[in-house]
Parts: structure tokens; sequence; C-alpha cells
């Protein structure tokens, strides 16, 4: 016999009708809004960290094993330069800020994206750790929360990650990266399929092929009379049943299934993009903040794709910069060409550097203790540079910067002050969207 959980998952909403069932509770602080020009975020993350050195702060000046084989090259903007490797994003300086003394103290894959996406640090630094909900939430899911409180009503979730969760291996998934301690209502809607597949379909959230919009609509009138008469008993089951309905909509609705169908997009913009995984993700970001998405995490892995020690120079020039890069710079361009870029802020980011010294593999290793990462967009000034890292790029020599003060800047420009909003930490006790402060500099 059929059970309600099996007919649940015979239509793919089952999952859906739980989120969104939880998404309406939460605790929260009195609104506090200040100016802001942005409305939304695109988080470009590269898992397992980039090469700072090699590409965004180069040190021509120090000794060969640790300046690399690269060259520094100049931008479209006078006194700054960047990599060799990067000849797209230099002529578009103009439109970015490089941060280059970012810094924090977690050596380990995991334990550093947390600190990269939460703004403080995990509890142990290890790699082997998973999500909880005792974790503190990521700015992503705190955006999310925002909307929600603010009266957000599009049919998607606020916050989305494509195409896969951060994650050091499938084993070890990043935590905070979900809802936390907030709870699953304001986990995010990930993927989990390849955008560039060439049949791609997001799963959970198209029809099967056996169910048909009509027949579809016969269930939910028949889960419809189920739920009224329980619950009238059950009151709790009337919010749910309520949430169900969205699931039901977001499932049916038109403007969801031409959000993730990469088949409108001309063969030009999708190659301008790059035609691999990372290209199509940015180009589905961009179609996420269009349908109204306020977060979306675009993961340039899977897993820790970016750890190179071993082997770095030629995996950066001939494996991992090309489709970064392309992607990157297509998707500033296509923003600012739709007009969406100053509504848009566009965050470049990594777990943490990699080591001046060149190791004996030919590698760098981990070093969180200084590393660039970049801003663009919605509230940014671009065609600057903000902080000087020390003349091996290995400590910030003026104006260090940590991953809170990133968010406490991302939260600024949506409007939003960081310090007197508050939300329940796993603890219990009111705790701010962001400890750090934000970078006024770098605010236009």
């Amino acid at each position: 016999m059929q059970t309600r959980r099996d007919f649940l998952s015979t239509t793919g909403i089952s999952a859906l009708s739980l989120f969104w069932a939880d998404w309406l509770r939460a605790e929260e602080s009195a609104p506090t809004r200040i100016s802001g020009k942005a409305k939304s975020v695109i988080l470009i993350f590269n898992a397992g960290a980039p090469s700072h050195i090699d590409l965004w702060d180069p040190k021509p000046q120090a000794p060969e094993n640790v300046r690399g084989p690269f060259t520094p090259i100049a931008t479209n903007v006078r006194g700054i330069q960047i990599s060799e490797l990067l000849p797209r994003l230099a002529q578009r300086a103009d439109k970015y800020c490089i941060v280059r003394t970012v810094h924090h103290r977690q050596t380990q894959h995991n334990t550093g994206m947390y600190w990269s996406i939460v703004g403080q640090p995990y509890r142990i630094d290890s790699t082997l750790i998973n999500p909880s909900r005792n974790d503190y939430p990521s700015f992503g899911t705190l955006v999310g929360w925002l909307a929600q409180r603010d009266g957000y009503s599009g049919l998607l979730p606020p916050y989305v990650i494509t195409p896969w969760p951060h994650c050091d291996s499938t084993a070890y998934i990043t935590p905070g990266q979900f809802g936390g301690c907030l709870g699953a209502r304001y986990d995010p809607l990930v993927l989990g399929a390849d955008p560039n597949a060439p049949h791609f379909r997001l799963p959970n959230i198209s029809l099967a092929k056996a169910v048909t919009p009509a027949r579809l609509q016969e269930r939910h009138r028949l889960l419809t009379c189920l739920d009224e008469s329980t619950g009238r008993r059950l009151p709790f089951l009337q919010s749910f049943s309520a949430n169900q309905a969205k699931a039901f909509a977001m499932v049916t609705a038109p403007e969801v299934q031409r959000a993730f169908d990469l088949s409108l997009e001309p063969p030009r913009v999708r190659d301008r993009y790059g035609r691999h995984t990372w290209g199509q993700s940015h180009l589905l970001a961009r179609r996420m903040i269009e349908a109204g998405v306020r977060f979306v995490t675009t993961v340039n892995g899977p897993s820790i794709t970016w750890d190179t020690h071993k082997d770095n120079f030629n995996q950066l020039k001939k494996r991992l910069v090309p489709p970064m890069e392309q992607a990157f710079a297509a998707l500033l361009d296509d923003l600012s060409d739709r007009g969406l870029l100053e509504s848009t802020l566009v965050v470049w980011m990594g777990d943490f550097g990699r080591t001046p010294v060149i190791n004996k593999d030919a590698g760098r290793d981990h070093w969180p203790r200084c590393y660039s990462m970049i801003l663009a967009g919605g509230g940014i000034r671009g065609g600057m540079v903000f902080g000087e890292s020390d003349g091996q790029g290995a400590y910030p020599r003026t104006n260090p910067v940590t991953p809170a003060d990133v968010h406490a800047t991302v939260f600024a420009a949506l409007g939003y002050d960081a310090q007197r909003i508050t939300y329940l930490s796993p603890e219990g006790r009111p705790f701010p969207l962001s400890s750090g402060a934000p970078i006024r500099q770098i605010l236009s």
C-alpha cells in the first residue's frame, strides 16, 4: 500500500514541501536598514584555495622561489597589475576591487571554507567535519533570512547553490553553508546537477515524465482534502499545507521552469561563458538573479579542485584559470550589459591563499595568513586595490581584513547594518549578522 510519503515522492516535491513547510519561522530583531545599492549577491567560490601570488598579488621583486614563473601585466586601470594568466580580467579592472590583505588562521579546507562563508572560526581546525544544526549560518543563509523577513515572496528560495555544495570530497561537506542554527527552513536550494550536461534538468523541480500537470493537480486536490480533515485536529498542519501549496506552485510554475532552462539562452551567450560546468553555472547564477533570487553561490569545484600542492603552475595555466577567467569575465560583462551589475554584488573568493615559498613538488601549500578576494558591482568602487601585502605576499602590510569584514561590507552594500541586526546563535543569545566592520573605503 502506498504511504503518504511514497505518494509525495512520486510527485517529486516531498523535499520541497518540507523545505517550504519550515521556511516561515525565524527569530529576528527589529528591522534596521541603511542606504545600500545592491539587491542581490553572486558568490564565486573557488574551493581548494587559488594562489594569490600567481593571480591577484604578483611579487616580481621577490626571490625566484616565491615569485614563480608568471609575470605581472598592466590592467586598464593605471597602477594596477595582475598576473599574465588573467588577460581578460586585466581589461576589466575598472569593474572590480582587489582586496589583498584578507587573513584568518584556519589551515584546513573545510574550516577555511567555514571561516570564509560564515565569518568566524570553526571550533576545531579540521577537514574531517560535516554540517550540523549547531553551525553558525553563512552570509548566504543570512541574506535569505533577511529577504524573507523583509517580505520576500518569490517562488524560488532566496538562496541557491550551483552546481554542488562546498566540500572536501563528498564525505566531508563544509559546515556553515546551510541553515545551521536557524534551522532547515533556511537551507539553500542546492542544484546537485551539472548545468553543462546535454540534457540538464534540475532534480525535484521538474515533473516526472509520467506525471502531467493535470494529474499533479488531481493529486494536490486529494492532498488538500486529506490535510483539511486532519488540520482541524492538528493546527500545525495548516502551516504545512500552505507551504505544500507553494511547493506545488514551484513545480508547476512556468517562470520557475524557465529560470533553469539554459536552452533559452542564445548559443553565443552560452559560448561566451564557456561550455563547461563553471561557465554554465555562472550563466545560471545570472538567470537566478533575474528570477529574483537574492544570493547565489557558484562553486568552482567539485570539491577542492584548486588544491595545488603539486604542479601548481601547470595546473593553473592549463586546467584551472582558463575556465574560471572566461566565466568570471563573461559574468561581469553580461551583468553590465543587462544593467544588473549596479544592483548585483559579485564576490570572488576561496578558502585561503597559498604559501609564498614554492615547495619541492613545484606546488604551493595552504596559507591563510594573507590572500586576495575580489568584489565587484553593487555598491563597490571599481578600479582600486585595498590593502598591501608584504614583499612576499605572506602577511598584510597595511589594512588587514578578515572574512567577517568582507561580510559586513556585503551587508552594508545590501543596506543592512551588520552590527545592529541580530539572530539567535546556537547558544541562544543574540548575535550580529557579522562581527566585522564594513570596508568603507571600497563602498561607493
